[in-house]
């Protein structure tokens, strides 16, 4: 694709605004838009016409299918595609895409997860087109953004509550401006989310059970040279990658996604891809065509793309930085100071409402990013603590600290930087500084939540986000509307709310021992560690009450997706222990022992030709060896005992317990072990891929 084709080519696959304008009836465009911008009513008299164009259009580009495409529990889209054909009285066929088609789909509900929702006999589903999202083409088939439910109407899927989230939050944001003097017709949360990954040679990649099964190597030994050098983190991008990211850009552009910005991460072959802000809910689907794309382009050259939170211990694993504001439909930024933000009272309430939400649903944003895989990130100096805390950074701090103690603000100067080379330009300092420890950091005019993992989907958080913001604005409005004074009490307010949830706002360093015991001791901020520890949170009766009043959940809702998430989180963690078992017993006590059998035998030869030579070497690797290959042999049937024990566990809080304080430390010390014997085992004799050659084979 040239430079100049690249506003042509941009959203070519996608049957967005341009395309509708240009091939709807003036009313039938105005009905859509109006559906599209203000929540109004589908007119599904409409959907015939709308139906008719969007299949016309689809055939002109290349498609012979359709498919309600949607995002059941299982982290991943679904699809079913049906062609457009339909037999015609001559014996042949034409093609025909119906208004019902386009609004209802009738997928089978019965093998996907619903948390004890359904029963597995009870197949009924519904998919229902979500006009809010583009339609768009990929490989030949039309595909259409859906919500998912079951025959009894509960919502199987992420995009159903992500909407509702986000219809609360309007509810209340509007509530708020009215009380300024505004009327939004709507108030739209926006995301960019910043997406990390890794390139590995497919080649490589296929020799590895560990990553074919799990997505992450449960063995390793670091080699030589890791991330110490910090010289892959935005260096020069290398061709075969380069290449990559051009084909992928090309793709995601045709698809309407805003891929902006692209680099080399901290880690050997880990990557970043960033795009521009989009409403909440077309981020997300965008993100998971994103992620889709990302591995399918990743094949086309040679390589595969790894978005597993910490595919390799010893070195950075990937997130997925979730940048998040609040707008109304006139483009107003609700999270952007004014000119003297330390007056713009209207900003600070905004902002009071985010700090109280986090400071209030803490459990809730944490397990909203609670994986298996993120486990293993979180809290490492590559990501933030499990501890959730806000950064304001030093100037906002000072005038939420003006506030609460009735002092005024003295205004911080722009301070010019001055680089001592007369030949580059001088530009004026930012009046604070990033934290790259902080989960949840305010950047100028949205808040980055950066605990998010690589794989995840951005649904998740961004649902409990919304709704514990919408929670804030709500309490807000009914205190505000019945004031008196609105001026005398909207000061009042903030001031509690600063008072209230200081205990959230740090801006030091996250990763120090000095902080977890100052948050969880001192603060009393919670410290969830790991998915077991997270998840029950979700049924507490604070949240589940705040979730369901803002109709984002009902209760069956919630219990069912608490069981979803554990019993991910454990199948997932069984899949790992069992992988382990099977390539230790098939692979890597057979290599250890035949290498130990080659030294006794090298040994035994050479002391045939002169017994003088002491064979130092040979004798202690092949001691040092024997005693891990008992060790292996002992640690392995330990996992599997531990395996065996999580199966007596009647619910699944007990199981994702057991899995937590029995199979993933059987795992570690099993691990342990397996690479210390991959540094005495010849290269050659070594069953799988090191380490050194998955992270530097791309290069």
């Amino acid at each position: 694709m040239s430079t100049q084709n690249i506003p042509e080519t941009f959203g070519s696959c996608v049957f967005d605004d341009k395309v509708m304008r240009a091939r709807l009836s003036v009313d039938v465009y105005n009905s859509l838009r109006k559906t599209i911008d203000e929540n109004a009513k589908l007119d599904v008299a409409m959907t015939e016409a709308i139906a008719k164009e969007m299949k016309e259009w689809a055939i002109e580009n290349g498609a012979t299918h359709f498919t309600h495409w949607f995002q059941p529990l299982t982290g991943v889209t679904a699809e079913k595609h049906d062609s457009f054909i339909t037999p015609s009285p001559d014996g042949g066929v034409i093609m025909e895409f119906s208004g019902k088609e386009l609004i209802k789909g009738e997928p089978d509900a019965s093998s996907f997860p619903s948390g004890g929702l359904r029963a597995t006999f009870e197949a009924r589903g519904y998919t229902a087109w979500d006009p809010t999202s583009y339609a768009f083409i990929k490989d030949h088939t039309l595909c259409i953004p859906t919500a998912f439910c079951s025959y009894s109407g509960d919502a199987l899927d992420k995009k159903t509550p992500l909407l509702r989230s986000m219809q609360a939050l309007n509810r209340q944001a509007k509530r708020i401006l009215k009380l300024f003097g505004k009327d939004a017709k709507y108030v739209r949360t926006s995301v960019g989310p910043e997406q990390e990954y890794f390139l590995i040679d497919r080649e490589v990649f296929e020799k590895r059970p560990d990553l074919v099964y799990t997505g992450r190597t449960l063995f390793g030994a670091m080699p030589p040279k890791g991330q110490e050098l910090d010289d892959h983190y935005f260096g020069v991008i290398k061709p075969r990658v380069t290449a990559y990211m051009e084909d992928l850009n090309n793709e995601l552009w045709k698809l309407g996604i805003l891929a902006k910005t692209e680099h080399n991460e901290v880690a050997p072959a880990q990557h970043e891809m960033a795009p521009i802000f989009s409403t909440t809910n077309v981020a997300t689907d965008n993100n998971q065509l994103t992620m889709e794309i990302m591995q399918k382009v990743a094949r086309k050259h040679g390589m595969v793309c790894l978005l597993h939170e910490k595919p390799f211990k010893g070195v950075n694993g990937s997130g997925k930085h979730n940048n998040w504001s609040m707008a109304t439909d006139t483009g107003v930024n609700l999270l952007s100071p004014g000119e003297t933000p330390s007056e713009n009272a209207q900003f600070l309430l905004f902002l009071c409402a985010v700090v109280q939400a986090v400071d209030d649903y803490q459990d809730l944003l944490r397990l909203s990013v609670a994986t298996a895989g993120n486990d293993h990130r979180l809290g490492a100096n590559e990501a933030p603590p499990a501890i959730i805390s806000v950064f304001l950074g030093d100037e906002l701090s000072a005038i939420l600290d003006s506030i609460k103690n009735d002092k005024p603000y003295q205004d911080k100067e722009k301070e010019v930087m001055k680089l001592g080379v007369h030949s580059l330009p001088r530009f004026s300092k930012d009046t604070t500084d990033r934290n790259r420890t902080s989960p949840f950091a305010f950047t100028g005019n949205k808040f980055e939540f950066r605990s998010l993992g690589s794989s995840n989907s951005i649904a998740c958080c961004n649902i409990m986000l919304n709704a514990a913001v919408a929670e804030s604005l709500k309490q807000y409005a009914d205190r505000l509307e019945k004031a008196k004074n609105f001026e005398d009490e909207l000061h009042e307010l903030i001031k509690e709310t600063i008072t209230a949830h200081e205990r959230i706002l740090f801006n030091g360093n996250g990763y120090s021992p000095e902080w977890v015991e100052e948050a969880t001791k001192g603060r009393g901020l919670l410290n969830l560690k790991t998915t077991a520890d997270a998840m029950p949170y979700l049924l507490h009766d604070k949240n589940k009450k705040m979730l369901m009043e803002h109709k984002v959940f009902t209760e069956t809702e919630l219990n069912s997706r608490c069981e979803i998430m554990l019993e991910n989180y454990c199948k997932s963690v069984n899949i790992e222990g069992l992988t382990m078992v099977d390539m230790v017993r098939k692979n890597y006590l057979p290599a250890i022992d035949e290498y130990v059998y080659t030294l006794a035998s090298s040994v035994a030869k050479v002391k045939l030709v002169s017994p003088k030579v002491k064979c130092r070497y040979e004798k202690t690797t092949m001691e040092r060896l024997s005693v891990l290959e008992d060790e292996i042999l002992e640690k392995v049937d330990s996992l599997e005992e531990a395996l065996v024990s999580i199966k007596v566990y009647e619910s699944i809080i007990s199981t994702s317990e057991a899995i937590r304080d029995k199979v993933l430390p059987a795992m570690e010390d099993l691990r342990a072990s397996v690479d210390e014997a991959e540094m005495l085992v010849g290269e050659k004799q070594w069953p799988f891929p090191s380490y050194g050659k998955l992270l530097f084979s791309v290069y």
